[in-house]
């Protein structure tokens, strides 16, 4: 049996109009195919991508990042008041006080919806279009097996 190589190893010789003036052949080299292992790890080994945040959203923020700014400097000659809260015990009420009014569930809660890929307004429209078709069928079928259990049940019990 012959060995056949490997992808990256097989050639194809191409012949062109220009080719048989200058008597030259071409050879073209296949690429080799990824696996899902290599385009895995190629993954993982590469730099997040930064993810594009829509100009409305960043301008939402600005305003607050404004007020926070304006308030810590009015507030930083009173900083000297903050040092007994940075102490051990105090700490511990802190994290105590966050752990009851769930602070980490809102931060993870709200990363998560960071990370969600949200549909496209044309999605949308066609995933609410088919709700709304399957809903109309659905409630079709349950009225007419109503309507057919309703004449079943009064021929058999009333007449």
């Amino acid at each position: 049996m012959r060995n056949r190589g490997t992808m990256a190893e097989k050639s194809v010789k191409l012949t062109g109009p220009s080719d048989k003036k200058s008597g030259t052949t071409k050879k073209r080299q296949l690429k080799k195919t990824e696996t899902v292992r290599q385009r895995a790890e190629r993954s993982t080994n590469a730099a997040p991508r930064k993810r594009r945040v829509s100009k409305a959203v960043r301008s939402v923020g600005r305003p607050l990042r404004v007020v926070i700014k304006a308030i810590a400097k009015l507030l930083s000659p009173f900083g000297f008041l903050l040092i007994p809260f940075k102490t051990r015990p105090a700490r511990f009420i802190g994290r105590l006080l966050a752990s009851v009014l769930l602070f980490r569930f809102f931060r993870d809660a709200w990363s998560e919806l960071r990370q969600v890929q949200w549909p496209t307004a044309r999605e949308t429209v066609r995933l609410s279009m088919a709700v709304f078709v399957f809903s109309l069928l659905f409630g079709a079928m349950v009225a007419i097996v109503d309507f057919g259990l309703d004449k079943l049940f009064k021929k058999v019990f009333i007449d």
